[in-house]
């Protein structure tokens, strides 16, 4: 192994410059205060997890989890998802609280990049779990709580892309027939792959009614009247279940006001697998990519002995700085300059200014190469210096 240039960053890790910060730190606290509106509860997990429990259960691919060793020889992972340790603290330091519970989050997430390729190894994300409720009214305030917050954050143009697993699953195996070549298919749809999801099709040994239902899946992409298309593809009990189950949902976000955002994606397939349900992905039109995501997930918490059915979203906060197209300027600040036999006066100014919310620098005249530039990069710059106060320096 090569040793690093000096200002080399392992794969996938980034710097986060003032601007970006400034604005993700303002977007982030209007999120959490939408969140804390509707009664959701702020919670935080360790960085450090056991690769037998929240490793395992987390369902990120094994090879992009950061793996390390404890003095014990015990396994452990940074955090690759907020679901599996928030399913593991309901299931025990909050066992004895009643559901539903509501809990929210912001923490930095962890997943391995084994090339640069644009995606991040470490990114911040907002999101809720609701824990304990399996009914369409929990997924359908969800989706519209993740609405809210994308608004309230400043994003105007977004959809919502809802699907179902349960029906995707249905017709997949109705037609392959096995769980191994349904994966294959699978994986065509969650890469949204179309032009290789038909011609793996093409190749199957599928009658020409087959191929024409699973053709058929890729056009149910719209509105409502889509369900209606989707009954006549698979009408078994698992896609009955799914089309009702989605229906039922399409009331509730009605009633929320929010079903203009909402769009219909029957072959929405997510990269978790541990969703069993109604699954969902939020796209801003400046992005190629999903900026928010969630779904149902009722099996999970049964891993860690507290079976109960839950729903959440996540929001990926960098990629929603970036689909709100600016970032903010700079906070004004004030900058006292002063000479070492006006330090406590300055010192006092700066304590007076900043009770008053501004933001203040001190800066000894003898750290300051250049006197112009340095009144540039700031809205105030007042002189404590010698017997003048205010105004320019005397050459």
């Amino acid at each position: 192994m090569s040793t690093p240039f000096m200002f080399e960053k392992p794969v996938g890790m980034r710097d986060t410059l003032p601007s970006f910060y400034q604005t993700k730190n303002t977007v982030k606290q209007t999120m959490e205060k939408v969140i804390e509106s509707w009664g959701y509860l702020p919670i935080q997990t360790p960085a450090l997890e056991y690769y037998d429990t929240v490793g395992m259960a987390s369902a990120i691919l094994d090879r992009q989890l950061f793996k390390l060793l404890d003095q014990n020889g015990n396994t452990l992972v940074l955090r690759p998802d907020m679901t599996a340790p928030i399913a593991r603290v309901a299931a025990s330091s909050l066992k004895d609280q009643m559901f539903p519970l509501r809990l929210s989050y912001h923490s930095s997430l962890f997943r391995a990049q084994q090339r640069e390729g644009g995606r991040p190894a470490e990114f911040e994300q907002v999101g809720v779990e609701l824990v304990g409720d399996g009914t369409s009214s929990a997924d359908g305030e969800v989706i519209a709580l993740m609405v809210e917050t994308l608004k309230e954050s400043g994003l105007d143009d977004f959809q919502i892309a809802i699907g179902h697993i349960g029906y995707v699953n249905a017709l997949l195996l109705d037609v392959v027939g096995s769980e191994e070549r349904a994966n294959v298919l699978r994986r065509y749809l969650y890469e949204k792959n179309y032009v290789g999801f038909k011609q793996h099709v093409k190749s199957l040994p599928l009658s020409s009614i087959d191929e024409k239902r699973l053709m058929d899946l890729l056009s149910l992409r719209g509105g409502r009247e889509k369900l209606e298309d989707a009954k006549t593809l698979v009408s078994n009990g698992e896609a009955s279940k799914a089309l009702e189950d989605l229906e039922q949902l399409w009331e509730v976000l009605d009633g929320y006001g929010v079903s203009h955002h909402i769009k219909l994606d029957l072959n929405l397939v997510m990269h978790m697998s541990y969703y069993t349900g109604v699954v969902f992905e939020g796209y801003g039109s400046r992005l190629g990519v999903p900026l928010s995501s969630g779904g149902r997930y009722d099996e999970l918490l049964q891993r860690f002995n507290r079976p109960a059915q839950a729903t959440g979203f996540g929001i990926r906060l960098d990629l929603l700085v970036e689909a709100l197209g600016q970032t903010e300027a700079l906070p004004e600040q004030t900058c006292i300059l002063f000479s070492k036999e006006r330090r406590l006066e300055a010192i006092e100014k700066a304590r007076q200014l900043r009770k008053e919310g501004k933001r203040v620098v001190l800066q000894d005249l003898q750290g300051v190469d250049n006197i112009d530039e340095l009144s540039k990069a700031f809205a105030d710059v007042q002189y404590y210096i010698g017997n003048k106060q205010g105004g320019k320096i005397d050459e």
